[in-house]
């Protein structure tokens, strides 16, 4: 799978989720090997999300469309600042992968100290253990950029049922491994909480 992470901030939402709408109305069905979207605007107007693509192949031939052109030209009058794109390779599906269930979703980005001890963390036996302390993760993904940050979305229920999911203690062998693995990122992660996730499909 190849992700690629956009953001930027917005100064008209309505009017970037219309111009979304759009494109999965008009551009979507000829977007080969394009495998779903997760967009949305927090509280201070930061749009940030992901597109979930088969191979950086199919987001290349996808983004060098001339009608894929010709929309994001137009779309750009939405942003107030620069758009920032993350392509990105190294991905890893937490469950079920990007989900058009979820109520709520949560994004966090941070850099990463060492990408290969990380590896080591993501198990089954550890995935299963984090799905039935936290029924309400649907699922996530978390994908690596080429300058050393990292972006992991997190798909909820609701906002209620993750809100309760955080306050819930974890047992000490899940916490012991969460803290090991806490280790090998570095600085303080930022956190952007999307409301009202817009989610696309090409089966929406």
């Amino acid at each position: 799978m190849f992700v690629q992470v956009i953001q930027g901030r917005t100064n008209d939402p309505a009017g970037l989720r219309q111009s979304l709408d759009r494109w999965m109305r008009d551009l979507s069905p000829h977007a080969v090997g394009w495998l779903g979207s997760t967009f949305g605007v927090t509280d201070d107007n930061t749009f940030i999300g992901i597109a979930r693509f088969e191979s950086p192949e199919a987001a290349r031939r996808n983004s060098e469309g001339h009608e894929q052109g010709q929309w994001f030209a137009e779309t750009s009058k939405f942003f107030e600042s620069e758009v920032t794109f993350h392509d990105c390779t190294d991905v890893e599906l937490i469950a079920r992968g990007g989900s058009d269930d979820a109520g709520f979703v949560q994004i966090i980005q941070q850099r990463i100290r060492d990408r290969e001890a990380l590896r080591d963390f993501w198990t089954e036996a550890r995935e299963r253990a984090m799905m039935e302390l936290r029924p309400d993760i649907i699922g996530g993904v978390f994908a690596v950029h080429p300058d050393g940050g990292c972006t992991t979305v997190l798909y909820f229920t609701s906002e209620e049922a993750a809100r309760e999911g955080e306050r819930k203690e974890m047992p000490p062998e899940i916490k012991a491994q969460w803290e090991k693995e806490m280790q090998y990122y570095e600085g303080e992660p930022v956190f952007y909480d999307l409301r009202e996730p817009w989610l696309y499909s090409p089966s929406s």
